[in-house]
């Protein structure tokens, strides 16, 4: 098997403030805390002597290139988003940012917020714009019946609710 890999679809390019502000905030800590310290010690191992042995030093240089590498994809995603700060004027559908409540056919509820695909959180129940089930609920009213098409068959559900909040 060869090492090509077909590149990937890049995300949308929309983000919530707070989003934007987590990404910045790791750029920083990234360019301005952990990179000197690791490039600190990158430079005691190699004061140790011979390199081609020395575990510390092969360690940090690896650690190093990572940062790296997350920096620049930090800048340059950062350099082309798209902050959606702002409410729509029609609260009763469902646009980037909104949290909406779907209802299945059990009577079971699940709350999303649709977010950017660099904020995604399973925990905080943000789902990425691009996910089947965002692709679905976005542009849909209130009490509207979405249909998605799962693995293990179609799924009903209706929207209960949504709100937007101000970031």
């Amino acid at each position: 098997m060869g090492r090509y890999r077909a590149p990937q679809i890049p995300g949308s390019k929309y983000i919530t403030a707070q989003g934007y502000q987590h990404l910045a905030e790791e750029l920083d800590h990234l360019w301005f805390k952990l990179r000197p310290e690791v490039t600190r010690a990158v430079s005691a191992a190699a004061a140790e002597g011979d390199r081609s042995e020395n575990a510390e030093y092969i360690y940090r240089k690896k650690q190093l290139r990572e940062i790296d590498s997350r920096v620049r994809f930090l800048r340059k995603r950062l350099e082309n988003m798209k902050v959606v700060s702002t409410v729509p004027d029609n609260q009763q559908k469902v646009f980037f940012g909104a949290w909406v409540t779907v209802e299945d056919e059990d009577g079971c509820e699940q709350c999303y917020r649709i977010v950017g695909p660099d904020e995604f959180d399973r925990e905080d129940a943000y789902i990425s714009m691009d996910s089947p089930v965002a692709k679905a609920l976005l542009g849909k009213n209130l009490d509207d019946d979405v249909s998605l098409d799962l693995p293990k068959g179609k799924k009903q559900l209706v929207i209960t609710k949504i709100r937007y909040q101000r970031d």
